[in-house]
């Protein structure tokens, strides 16, 4: 059952290749919207290839009922690599955020009217003690500088759907997160 306060609709696109964690990221932010008590469309998209391929998905969260699940412009755009940040660079909403991995992507000719935010996520991941975090930090992110969804909901989403499955590395999943926070509040 959704939400009644007020209409609430936000969009994002999590592109990458295929293997950085980018269908965790959309799922983490599904997930927390379900938690929220928000109707959520999680649609992902693969290249061809099993991994260092193209991939991203869409997610909507919403108060209300989602008529279609396919978003073609974001309010928030996370890219993790250089042919993702120049394919969706452009499906960001006017007054919209675009998050992209600096480590990976070199940002130029973005339009005018969009938050740009730089996160050397990798970098950040490395010190955490993985770069296989660098979604997490990207998570973290874009929670802080878009809200699509609550802070709190999505630390106890962390602990629920990746602290069950490999506990050992939830400090660093929880770290992670809060490093990218505070990437996303720049």
């Amino acid at each position: 059952m959704a939400q009644t306060d007020k209409k609430f609709e936000m969009s994002l696109i999590a592109a990458g290749f295929g293997g950085q964690g980018l269908m965790v990221l959309g799922q983490l932010i599904a997930y927390t919207g379900i938690e929220e008590g928000r109707y959520v469309s999680w649609i992902p998209s693969y290249g061809p290839e099993m991994r260092g391929g193209t991939a991203n998905c869409c997610v909507i969260v919403s108060s209300e009922e989602i008529g279609a699940p396919v978003v073609s412009v974001a309010d928030v755009v996370v890219v993790m690599n250089q042919p993702s940040f120049e394919k969706f660079k452009g499906e960001v909403k006017p007054g919209g955020v675009l998050l992209y991995n600096s480590d990976l992507v070199r940002a130029e000719g973005v339009a005018s009217g969009i938050r740009v935010i730089a996160v050397p996520a990798n970098t950040i991941a490395a010190a955490e003690g993985s770069e296989k975090v660098a979604n997490i930090v990207m998570l973290g992110a874009a929670v802080a500088a878009s809200g699509i969804v609550s802070d709190g909901v999505c630390v106890e989403t962390l602990k629920e759907k990746l602290g069950k499955k490999k506990p050992e590395y939830l400090p660093m999943n929880l770290s992670a997160y809060e490093k990218g926070k505070g990437q996303g509040l720049v």
